[in-house]
């Protein structure tokens, strides 16, 4: 059980880690900045739905009042749901200070990491990793979440990193930072929205048994950091590529002259793409996450 004082777990993910059921944690920032109200509080209760499905707890994360919320109830997602972008967009950077002031925040992936590993939790599941950026050679703009999958000890699941960001230096970060990536059923890196992007994964497992015995082997070569399994969009739900990225490249522009800058970045660009798509991204992103917590609960199971 978690002793820290500023980790509040709720009861039912307190009972599971006593009790060492199969858990899968979960982010906010998906409820607080990912889509309108209630469409965002409906989805994460959907992701808790299938996540207990498929054999495992969910723990949805979240600072609520200052304290870091392992779990939370169904009045905790429809607050942060109606409260919308008024909740900090909460990274690694921000807990210190959301917890001095008592503030609430939606935890990010790099957030929600920090707050599975203080809980003993070893897999997550979320859309899409943030990762570098288009033009990062001039502005240095690299999501925290490629650091913390360094640092910290928790599987990441996810349909790649979002297609907005540049694929290949994100797989080289990756590379560099010596992140196990693990292509579930695919030889290639899926770019969110789309199956392929024609970037290979170093490895590939058609077993979520083989991916549990993976991050078994991570700790006990006492790797410090976590992994990531990229898992493709479903079919049915997967995108015209050519549709995508010329919506892509056009809210990047649009970006670029509005002076947009670090975490506004990819609410700004997800927003207009779902706008450009006449809301096609949108459904795409709520299947594709839903699809990740399937599998984050199978490999959870396993472990």
């Amino acid at each position: 059980m978690n002793n820290n004082s500023l980790v509040t777990l709720s009861p039912e993910v307190g009972d599971a880690i006593e009790r060492r059921l199969p858990i899968v944690a979960m982010e906010s920032t998906i409820i607080s900045h990912g889509m309108p109200y209630p469409q965002n509080a409906e989805t994460a209760k959907n992701c808790e739905r299938i996540c207990r499905e498929n054999g495992a707890v969910p723990a949805t994360c979240a600072v609520i009042g200052g304290k870091i919320c392992v779990g939370l109830t169904e009045e905790q997602i429809d607050y942060l749901g109606r409260e919308g972008q008024k909740v900090t967009k909460a990274s690694r950077r921000d807990l210190p200070m959301l917890i001095a002031k008592s503030m609430d925040g939606a935890t990010t992936v790099a957030a929600t990491m920090i707050a599975a590993a203080l809980a003993g939790i070893r897999v997550f599941a979320t859309g899409g990793i943030g990762g570098v950026h288009r033009g990062a050679e001039t502005t240095m703009d690299i999501s925290a979440d490629l650091e913390e999958l360094a640092e910290t000890p928790v599987c990441v699941v996810c349909a790649g990193a979002k297609s907005i960001l540049d694929l290949n230096l994100t797989m080289e970060y990756l590379e560099t930072k010596g992140v196990p990536v693990i292509g579930y059923g695919t030889d290639e890196l899926p770019a969110f929205y789309t199956r392929k992007s024609g970037i290979k994964v170093p490895w590939r497992s058609d077993a979520p048994e083989e991916i549990a015995e993976a991050i078994r082997a991570s700790k006990e070569l006492g790797y410090p950091g976590g992994m990531l399994v990229v898992n493709p969009i479903p079919e049915e739900y997967s995108m015209d590529a050519d549709v995508i990225n010329k919506a892509i490249d056009d809210a990047v522009e649009e970006a670029k002259k509005k002076g947009i800058k670090g975490k506004e970045t990819t609410p700004f660009l997800l927003a207009k793409i779902k706008d450009l798509t006449g809301g096609e991204s949108l459904v795409s992103n709520i299947q594709l996450v839903y699809n990740n917590v399937r599998l984050a609960a199978r490999i959870a199971a396993k472990l």
